[in-house]
């Protein structure tokens, strides 16, 4: 399956920084080749681990982004555009999350411990 993914204009910046040299791929192992996927998660992980920060990986910003845009009110076929995901299983656990929060946040205005319901025995 082939994305056509815009890139944040923060990625596009650090990309534009970066002197690509002689490649058709931006992200490449130490012997010039392309990553695979396991590869690259991998390598970012170690960097991850050498940098102080073990708990993060690549799956990792994957879910944050993911958080991040059903959060800001992404719909579930945007985020399966956005992630190549063929079925809405996945973006849906996402939006259901957010939207959870979004309900409970709202809901938490209606406990007012000055009003306890009084209004039901008028």
């Amino acid at each position: 399956m082939t994305l056509e993914v815009p890139v944040l204009p923060v990625l596009a910046a650090a990309i534009s920084a970066t002197p690509v040299i002689g490649t058709t791929a931006f992200l490449v192992t130490h012997a010039g080749k392309p990553f695979t996927s396991n590869g690259f998660g991998n390598w970012l992980k170690d960097r991850c681990v050498e940098t102080g920060l073990p708990h993060c990986s690549a799956h990792g910003l994957r879910k944050a982004g993911a958080t991040i845009a059903a959060e800001n009110g992404v719909t579930v076929k945007q985020l399966m555009a956005m992630f190549g995901w063929r079925t809405s299983q996945m973006a849906e656990l996402y939006t259901k999350k957010a939207e959870q929060k979004r309900l409970a946040h709202g809901g938490m205005a209606f406990i007012d411990l000055e009003r306890t319901g009084d209004l039901f025995l008028k």
